[in-house]
């Protein structure tokens, strides 16, 4: 049988990357980059109409342009023929949205919108829809609504229905005229096939969508703002299907500008995070992945639905068809390194890494790596953009405690890396005590890739062996896989996505094994670090909600 390959292209806050796979022997044969040309608006639009705090928009024209430089750089790179491309599919940052009118066109492309802030892709790190989000809590908490539970009891800024919601209380106009708003990844699938097909992930983890309910009753949708009435039959309206399933086939005028075959199968979209999970061939019930860069996105998988305490989204056929997975996070990770680096590190450090050729992060890691748990006698709090999971707070912040005179920069990097162990630890641990298991754990990302000294320590802090991905682009390659399973058996792809990451996964041969000493000096300091984490946490988390309120 001829050899087929299929192409994942994972779309980030800055750029797109895509890969082209090998179907058989499950081989990257091709990589390509591209950035976006207008990156993130998030001061002012290309009109230089002023933007407000916490926004962040972006052009979704530079989506387009990019799929299509990528997949003839793809092409052209492998010299692979089109007719040997049996699928594509994308994952895609998320929650990013985008208002689009009847012909499906984005309604800041159009003149007279252009100068609307809420005609534009709202990304999803755009934060200013933060009262919509209470709002939405509190009247879904006010009516005993059965999907807030899903959600950890707290509706994300981030999430579709609050970015909807501040456009109605904002700008009306823009409201009205939107035929549809739509995940930007299920934007680009509609694009590539011209079918209206949303996925089963993004509806289930970021617009309140159920697989057996579907979304929440209109009565809610009516009583949050009149304007939302039938909102879910209007607006959100379009068949959702399984990640992993065909969404169509690439329509004639696409499949020419990318150079492919009508006949080119196109998977139902994916957030990116999520599209890791495949890729290091997590598929089964117990798996725990934690995608791990500036912060760290965790998915689990089990086999029913059981409602816990801080969960971001429980989500049925959310991942894995069959499948509920499970998805916390923690909003700091890398990023709270970076900070330390950028704005704590002495003069000294800095000369040493240049004379040695080195990265600062380098020279701390290789000097914490020396040190032993406990040895510098700090424990952090990693809430330094507050806590997702499992205490849901966002005013929270970070704390070091312990600190002394004679405290060298490399023991509090090691105390902010041990500390976003602990977090994960927290949130592992509230699984199990919920009766929800956690029998194996993978990291993906750009930290777990470089940085051995994190990957020991979760081992030793999780007390169980971690398993590195092996991908440089993980979760394109998880793009790719769902692309395999959309194309089918019979068309040289696979009819699962569990036999497509038999083949297509990539997982490092070296592993973590955690080291029993260490594990017994974690231990000890995990007490100190839970007892820490509830008395500011819970107990009294007004001390830090008082200092910030004063900052603001």
């Amino acid at each position: 049988m001829k050899v087929k390959y299929v192409i994942g292209i994972d779309f980030g806050t800055e750029s797109g990357r895509g890969i082209l796979v090998n179907t058989t022997t499950g081989e990257e044969c091709a990589l390509a980059v591209h950035a976006y040309e207008h990156g993130v608006l998030d001061e002012q639009l290309p009109d230089r109409t002023e933007l407000g705090q916490d926004w962040a928009l972006q052009n979704p024209s530079d989506y387009l342009d990019v799929l299509q430089l990528i997949v003839r750089d793809l092409l052209k790179q492998s010299q692979v023929s089109a007719e040997d491309v049996v699928g594509i599919g994308v994952d895609f940052t998320s929650c990013t949205i985008l208002p689009i009118d009847k012909n499906g066109d984005p309604l800041c492309l159009q003149p007279e919108l252009k100068n609307r802030p809420h005609s534009w892709v709202k990304l999803w790190k755009h934060h200013a829809a933060h009262k919509e989000a209470a709002q939405i809590t509190e009247l879904a908490k006010e009516r005993d609504e059965a999907f807030l539970a899903r959600y950890g009891g707290t509706i994300s800024s981030e999430w579709m229905v609050p970015k909807v919601l501040q456009v109605v209380h904002e700008d009306i106009e823009v409201y009205e005229q939107a035929d549809l708003f739509m995940e930007v990844g299920d934007w680009i699938v509609y694009q590539l096939t011209g079918n209206l097909v949303r996925s089963s992930n993004t509806s289930g983890y970021k617009a309140l969508w159920n697989y057996r309910e579907g979304y929440p009753d209109n009565d809610f949708f009516k009583a949050l703002h009149p304007k939302l009435d039938n909102i879910a039959t209007t607006k959100l309206r379009g068949e959702v299907r399984q990640v992993g399933e065909k969404a169509g086939s690439l329509k004639e005028e696409m499949a020419e500008k990318l150079g492919l075959l009508p006949e080119t199968s196109v998977a139902v979209n994916i957030i990116d995070a999520h599209a890791a999970v495949p890729a290091i061939g997590a598929v089964k019930p117990g798996q725990f992945v934690m995608a791990i860069g500036t912060s760290t996105c965790h998915m689990l998988l089990t086999e029913e639905e059981k409602l816990v305490e801080g969960v971001c989204g429980t989500v049925e056929n959310g991942i894995i068809p069959g499948l509920t997975s499970y998805e916390t996070g923690q909003v700091a990770v890398g990023d709270s390194f970076s900070w330390f680096v950028d704005n704590n590190v002495p003069h000294y450090v800095f000369e040493e890494a240049k004379r040695s050729n080195q990265s600062v992060h380098q020279i701390l890691e290789n000097k914490a790596a020396a040190l032993k748990p406990g040895d510098s006698g700090l424990i952090a709090l990693d809430w330094w953009n507050g806590n997702r999971s499992v205490l849901v707070d966002p005013n929270l912040s970070g704390m070091i405690l312990g600190l002394k005179l004679t405290t060298k920069p490399e023991e509090i990097y090691r105390a902010l890396i041990e500390s976003t162990a602990f977090g994960t630890r927290k949130i592992v641990e509230n699984f199990k005590e919920n009766d929800v298991a956690v029998n194996e754990v993978f990291a993906c990302g750009g930290i777990p890739q470089k940085n051995n000294m994190l990957n020991q320590i979760y081992a030793d802090v999780l007390n169980s062996e971690v398993k590195i991905a092996d991908s440089s682009e993980v979760t394109a390659l998880g793009a790719a896989i769902y692309a395999a399973t959309a194309a089918g058996e019979e068309n040289g792809g696979f009819n699962s996505v569990e036999s497509a990451a038999a083949t297509m996964a990539k997982i490092k041969e070296e592993t973590f094994k955690p080291i029993k000493e260490n594990v017994e000096l974690y231990n000890k300091l995990y007490e100190v670090y839970e007892k820490a984490h509830d008395f500011y946490g819970r107990d009294y988390p007004d001390l830090m909600h008082q200092l910030k309120f004063i900052h603001e």
